[in-house]
């Protein structure tokens, strides 16, 4: 909470952390960082449910990934799989299943996390709408390399659609 990202490389002892969750998980105690008074986010409620429900998938995910990727914040709430997989060849690949949507909603809040981890259930991407997103991995490489896709991907289509009201260039449906 009231950490930027940009500040990780000036002093990561302030800027990130690592936490232990007890075993009712309901507790946290800081392990590492976030000294000078720092704490978790207030979307932690988000991220220890996405990793419940992902590990239950699959023990194999060990990483959520939540970023502000600006692109994807730039787009309609009902613009994306299909959207996104026609902007890159590598899109259907690096997330087959598509992305889930959270409609707007108070970050932080119980009601948003239930609705992330709802759709972590099919999902590997979740996206907040006019936010973020949350993306699931079994290590970091991994997951940032899908939120790298899918950011990458937004970015192309809000380039295309600054363009013209109509996309110029898509990978056809026959081409999938």
């Amino acid at each position: 909470s009231g950490k930027f990202f940009r500040n990780v490389d000036l002093d990561p002892l302030d800027s990130i952390g690592i936490i232990k969750i007890d075993t009712r998980g309901e507790n946290y105690k800081i392990c590492w960082g976030l000294i000078n008074g720092g704490k978790p986010t207030s979307e932690l409620p988000s991220h220890l449910m996405n990793h419940e429900v992902k590990k239950l998938k699959n023990e194999n995910y060990r990483v959520i990934y939540h970023c502000h990727a600006t692109n994807v914040i730039a787009l309609k709430d009902e613009i994306f799989t299909r959207e996104l997989w026609e902007m890159a060849t590598e899109c259907p690949v690096v997330f087959p299943d598509g992305v889930g949507v959270v409609p707007w909603m108070v970050p932080g809040g119980r009601d948003i996390a239930i609705a992330t981890s709802e759709l972590m259930k099919k999902y590997d991407v979740a996206i907040w709408a006019h936010h973020g997103i949350f993306c699931a991995g079994s290590d970091f490489d991994i997951t940032f390399g899908l939120a790298h896709t899918v950011e990458k991907s937004a970015a192309i289509l809000v380039k295309m659609l600054s363009m013209s009201s109509t996309k110029l260039q898509t990978i056809s449906p026959a081409n999938f």
